[in-house]
């Protein structure tokens, strides 16, 4: 495994922590097509800025970056994602889903986000045996208090490669005033210490197994996956932003996802099908 020695926003990588690097070693058979080389930051802006960056200089598929702490970490549609240093995992990774599948790679870029969330609840569960849901689209939760978050956007390059970043709350930090009632991390559900090396490369190789589902075009394991570890998906009532002008909200119950991940919810007696937006769980 390589480390790419670069900048960004006017941070500079390091070399791989000892207990990291030693997690890779001993991980790197079932790596697969990511680790194809690694960048470490101390702190940086956005790991999914830095991987863009790469992702247009034709980085190879696979393509890691890790930040100890971001300071312009962020979300869906925006929002800021809380990454203080030493109390989280902060990864992004360049994947090439279109190149890989050609004409075929549409479904798969769609159901990116779906696996992601599959593997990251997979590798939470291995390396800390806590049991974990899924919330639509991106987001993982420990009862009603978010855990992980997942955030995958096109670069715009030539075959449009992909950059998928996660965040992964770890440490019982001590969250600002407006997440204090909505987010959790691992340590604070289970009362004890957690393994980031571990969580770092039980992560990667989970994400590694399910890409490959998609390229192989095994979706419905994806979505059965995905439907088992979501009990929101199915009979919850939301609400949401609708696209009508002028703009409005809508609220029903919902009723799973369909084939290309869109969250399908019952309103009166008609289904809609929902893929993009704020959806929020009443």
């Amino acid at each position: 495994m390589s480390s790419n020695r670069s900048s960004a926003d006017d941070h500079e990588s390091a070399p791989l922590p000892e207990d990291f690097a030693e997690a890779f070693a001993s991980t790197r058979q079932r790596l697969g097509r990511l680790g194809t080389s690694t960048t470490y930051f101390p702190v940086v802006g956005s790991t999914n800025d830095v991987a863009a960056t790469l992702a247009l200089r034709s980085a190879n598929e696979g393509a890691i970056v890790i930040a100890e702490a971001q300071t312009a970490g962020r979300g869906r549609r925006g929002r800021e994602w809380f990454s203080p240093p030493g109390s989280g995992l902060y990864v992004s990774v360049v994947l090439r889903p279109r190149q890989s599948l050609g004409g075929g790679g549409d479904r798969a870029t769609k159901l990116l986000t779906l696996a992601a969330g599959v593997a990251l609840v997979e590798a939470v569960e291995t390396a800390t045996g806590l049991a974990v849901d899924l919330k639509w689209p991106n987001d993982l939760y420990v009862a009603r208090r978010k855990l992980a978050g997942i955030l995958a956007e096109a670069t715009g390059g030539a075959d449009e490669p992909m950059v998928l970043g996660y965040g992964i709350n770890v440490g019982a930090t001590a969250f600002p005033p407006e997440l204090r009632n909505r987010a959790t991390s691992l340590e604070s559900e289970l009362g004890r210490p957690v393994d980031r090396a571990l969580l770092l490369v039980e992560s990667l190789a989970s994400l590694a197994r399910r890409y490959d589902d998609l390229l192989e075009r095994r979706f419905d394991a994806i979505l059965d996956a995905w439907r088992a570890r979501s009990p929101g998906s199915t009979g919850a009532r939301v609400t949401w932003k609708t696209g009508a002008t002028p703009p409005g909200t809508a609220t029903g119950l919902t009723a799973g996802i369909d084939d290309d991940g869109a969250l399908l919810v019952v309103v009166g007696d008609r289904i809609e099908r929902i893929v993009a937006g704020e959806v929020t769980w009443l």
